[in-house]
Parts: structure tokens; sequence; C-alpha cells
């Protein structure tokens, strides 16, 4: 019986975890909704799990010759780990929200090649969801917008929900597909014509 479910590797399933947590604690680290919870305690995880992991998973999946979960992974986990990185530097120097605006508006253009690169349907979706939260920070970043970043946190932790669902359904055999209903002519029905 066909589910829908596309096992996928392993490592696209590490892949997908690695994305789906980080960014759902980046995501509400910027709503703010759970109480003295800030985006800065997500950099240890954006660092290590959505950069280190996530960049190995691709360099794995490079190896397989699995091009476009490799670079999807490999890009999105030097991001994450630069991100992390600099947001989480010891120096305590930030970062200037212009320098900020123009990291993320970097970050959404590789989430958006991402997004129309991929023929997997919730692949797609969390690319456009984290496309679209890092353009909503980079306009908030050059506008100085505290409530657009919140907008956009919201983007970043659906994204991670989506991916979360896509590395489990991949691990317990859950549908990830809405199967579509066949035509009415191709079943010999009646159409609106007929």
């Amino acid at each position: 019986m066909d589910n829908g479910v596309s096992a996928g590797s392993n490592t696209s399933t590490l892949g997908q975890l690695a994305l789906g947590l980080t960014l759902l604690a980046f995501g509400l680290g910027h709503t703010r909704v759970i109480d003295g919870l800030t985006e800065a305690d997500a950099v240890s995880l954006a660092t290590y799990v959505g950069g280190l992991a996530l960049f190995v998973a691709g360099l794995l999946a490079l190896r397989d010759r699995d091009t476009l979960t490799g670079t999807a992974y490999a890009g999105l986990g030097a991001l994450w780990f630069t991100w992390g990185w600099t947001a989480g530097h010891p120096t305590g120097d930030p970062a200037s929200a212009n320098a900020s605006g123009l990291f993320t508006l970097l970050f959404a253009l590789v989430a958006l090649s991402l997004a129309l690169g991929t023929s997997q349907t919730l692949a797609r979706v969390t690319y456009g969801l984290l496309s679209a939260a890092m353009l909503l920070l980079a306009v908030a970043s050059f506008g100085d917008s505290s409530a657009l970043a919140k907008v956009a946190g919201w983007f970043a932790a659906v994204g991670g929900l989506v991916a979360w669902y896509a590395a489990t359904a991949a691990l317990a055999h859950w549908p990830t597909a809405v199967p579509r209903r066949a035509r009415a002519a191709d079943q010999g029905g009646v159409t609106a014509t007929g």
C-alpha cells in the first residue's frame, strides 16, 4: 500500500530533524511566546545542531550523490553555524542592524533557491517558510521593527514543525502527501460539461 511516504535516506531524516529543531527554537525565540525565551537562547542549538550536524548531513548526502539534499543541508548548515557563532561570539560585539539585515536577506535568497529547486512538497514548504522568515527578519532589522521580527519568528517556527513532521513521518511511515483525486473523466464519470 502506497500511503505517500518516501522513507528517504537516514541522512535526509537527520537533516530534517536538525533543521526542524533549529527552526523551531529560533522561531519561538523570536516570537517571545515563552516567557524569558529569546532568539539568543537558540544560539547553541543553531551553532551545533543547525550548523555542524546539518553541515555534516549535507556532506554525507553529497557523498551519496544526492546533490539537492547535500547542497541544501551543507549550505544551510554553514549559514546556521555563521549565525550562531556571530550571535554568540564571546567578544560581545553584536553586528549592526544593517549587517544582520543583509545576512538574513542573503539567507532568505538561499532558502528561496532551495524551495524552487526541490520537488518534495514538505521540503518546499519548509524552505519557503524559512525564506519568508528570513526576508521578514531582514526587513525587521533594516526597519528596527520588533513586531515584524515576531511575525518572522512564527514563520520560522511553523517551518520547523513542517521539517520535524517530515523527519518523523519518514521514521514512523506516516503519510507525507495528500492523495490526489482522480479526474472524473478518467473514471468514466460525468464532467461539468458532460
